[in-house]
C-alpha cells in the first residue's frame, strides 16, 4: 500500500502556527497517518536580506512538528520564489527532481496545504505535484475577500478546504467560495495554544526586558505600508505618529511600537521625538518574535494599528481592546480596486472604533448584521466576473445604502465602471469614449502588423 506524504507551505510565523494549530487538533489526521514535511518558503522582494524564519522564536517549537524540514528558496534556486513556475513541459521532471531530493518514494501519495493558492510558490506546487490533493490555509483576514486570481480548474478542483481562523465570528470567508471549497475552523484553543509556546520560547530574550521594565499600557503596530506602494514613506511615517498621538490622548504614558520587520530606522526616529513632545514614554521593540508575544507578557490595555491582522488576534485571543488609525487614508490609496487588502481594510473600518474621532477602544466580539452584505458588495466590485451572480443584491445594497455610508467604499468611477448604482452619467460616457478609442488603436497597431 503507497505511503502518503504531507507537505506544508510556508512563509511566515503566523501561518507556521496557523497550521500547527490545525494538526494539533487532528485537522490532518493522526500523527503517525503520514510522513510530514515542512516547506519553507522566504517570499520577500530580496530574500538573502530579509529575516528568515528559522531567526524567529517559537520556530523550532513548531517545526518539531514535522518529519523534516525543506527551503524552497533553495530548491529553485536561483529563481524567485513569488516569481518563478514550472513550464508545462517540465513538471514531471520537477516533480521526480523534488520526490527524489525530500525522499518521497515514487508512488507515495502526495498531499498539499499551501497558503494564497492564487500565486506562487503554491500555484507552482499545485502545478508540479498535480495528483496531490489540496488543502488551503488563510492565516490572517484576506480569507474573508475574494479570490484575486482565475484559478485553473485542475487545481480548484482539487481543493478540499479553506482552513481558517475565526477572527470574525459570524463571517464566513469569501475566498475560494466560487468553487464551492467548504471553509473549515481552525480551533481558537488550539491556535492560542501554540500562541503561548511561541511566547514562552521568547521569555528570555534581552530585547524583551526593557520592554517589561516600562510596563507599557498601549502597543502601536506598523505595517510598512509603503514597501506596497500603498502610502509614501512619509506618510507612513505620520500615521504611526497619529497612532501615538492617539493613545496619548486616550491617557496612555508608556506605549511600545511593534515595527514591520523591514521598517526603516527612520520611522522610530520620527516616532521618538513625537513621544517625547507629548510626554510619553516609548519603547521601541525591534526583535524577531510575534505582536502576540508582547501581548502575552505585557498584558497592554489598547492595541492601535491601521488594518493589521495582529489587531483583531489581539482582541480575539487576549481580551484587549482595539482601535484603528488612518483606515479612510488608505482605502483611498489602495489601486487597483481588486487590491487583496480591500476587504481586511474595509472589516476593520467598519468594526473597530476609530481612535482619532475619540472611539472608546473595544473588543470584537459581536458582528453586526451589516457587516457580510457590505463585504460581499465590495467582493463584488472587486471580482465581478467570478461573483456574478453577486450583482443583484450589490445592486440592492447600493441602493440601500450608498447615501449613507462611507463614499470610500465605493469610488464613483469603479461604481461607473460597473454600471452600478452611484454612477455618473458624465463619467460613464467619457469611460465609453476612452474604450472606443483604445479599441481603435489596437485595430490600428494589428493593422500595421500584418503589413
Amino acid at each position: 500500500m503507497p505511503h502518503k506524504t504531507q507537505i506544508f507551505q510556508v512563509s511566515t510565523l503566523y501561518g507556521a502556527a496557523t497550521l500547527a494549530a490545525a494538526l494539533d487538533a487532528g485537522l490532518f489526521g493522526p500523527r503517525d497517518g503520514a510522513r510530514r514535511i515542512l516547506l519553507v518558503s522566504n517570499n520577500a522582494a530580496i530574500p538573502e536580506t530579509a529575516l528568515r524564519l528559522d531567526e524567529m522564536h517559537g520556530y523550532e517549537r513548531i517545526s518539531g512538528r514535522f518529519d523534516s524540514v525543506v527551503g524552497w528558496n533553495e530548491a529553485i534556486r536561483p529563481h524567485h520564489p513569488s516569481a518563478w513556475g514550472p513550464r508545462g513541459n517540465d513538471v514531471s521532471l520537477w516533480q521526480k527532481a523534488f520526490r527524489l531530493a525530500w525522499g518521497i518514494g515514487e508512488r507515495d501519495l502526495i498531499e498539499l496545504a499551501v497558503e494564497s493558492i492564487q500565486v506562487n510558490p503554491a500555484r507552482a506546487l499545485a502545478a508540479i505535484f498535480s495528483e496531490s490533493a489540496l488543502h488551503v490555509y488563510a492565516d490572517g483576514l484576506m480569507s474573508y475577500g475574494p479570490t484575486r486570481e482565475k484559478l485553473p480548474l485542475t487545481i480548484a478542483r482539487r481543493i478540499q478546504r479553506l482552513l481558517h481562523l475565526d477572527l470574525i465570528p459570524g463571517l464566513k470567508p469569501m475566498l475560494l467560495s466560487e468553487f464551492d471549497v467548504p471553509p473549515e475552523v481552525v480551533p481558537d484553543g488550539a491556535f492560542r495554544a501554540v500562541l503561548d509556546e511561541i511566547s514562552h520560547d521568547a521569555a528570555d530574550d534581552p530585547r524583551l526586558a526593557p520592554v517589561l521594565r516600562e510596563k507599557p499600557t498601549a502597543v502601536l503596530l506598523g505595517q510598512y505600508l509603503a514597501a506596497i506602494n500603498i502610502l509614501s514613506a512619509e506618510e507612513e511615517e505620520d500615521l504611526h505618529v497619529r497612532m501615538l498621538a492617539g493613545a496619548a490622548r486616550a491617557g496612555h504614558r508608556s506605549v511600545v511600537f511593534k515595527p514591520h520587520p523591514t521598517a526603516p530606522a527612520g520611522y522610530t526616529a520620527a516616532l521618538s521625538k513625537a513621544a517625547a513632545d507629548a510626554g510619553v514614554r516609548l519603547t521601541v521593540l525591534d526583535a524577531p518574535l510575534l505582536a502576540e508575544t508582547l501581548y502575552h507578557h505585557c498584558a497592554p490595555e489598547l492595541v492601535v494599528g491601521c488594518f493589521s491582522t495582529a489587531m483583531v488576534t489581539a482582541s480575539a485571543y487576549y481580551d484587549v481592546p482595539i482601535a484603528r488609525v488612518g483606515t479612510a487614508l488608505v482605502m483611498e490609496r489602495l489601486k487597483p480596486y481588486p487590491n487583496s487588502n480591500r476587504v481586511p481594510l474595509a472589516v476593520v473600518d467598519h468594526l473597530v472604533p476609530d481612535l482619532e474621532r475619540g472611539q472608546t477602544p473595544a473588543l470584537v466580539d459581536t458582528v453586526p448584521e451589516t457587516l457580510s452584505p457590505l463585504v460581499r458588495a465590495i467582493g463584488f466590485c472587486m471580482q465581478p466576473k467570478t461573483y456574478a451572480d453577486l450583482r443583484e443584491p450589490t445592486e440592492s445594497w447600493l441602493r440601500a445604502n450608498l447615501a449613507t455610508g462611507p463614499g470610500y467604499y465605493f469610488p464613483e468611477l469603479r461604481l461607473t465602471e460597473l454600471g452600478l448604482p452611484g454612477s455618473r452619467p458624465q463619467l460613464r460616457a467619457k469611460l465609453q469614449v476612452r474604450r472606443a478609442r483604445r479599441v481603435v488603436r489596437r485595430a490600428v497597431r494589428r493593422g500595421a502588423g500584418k503589413k
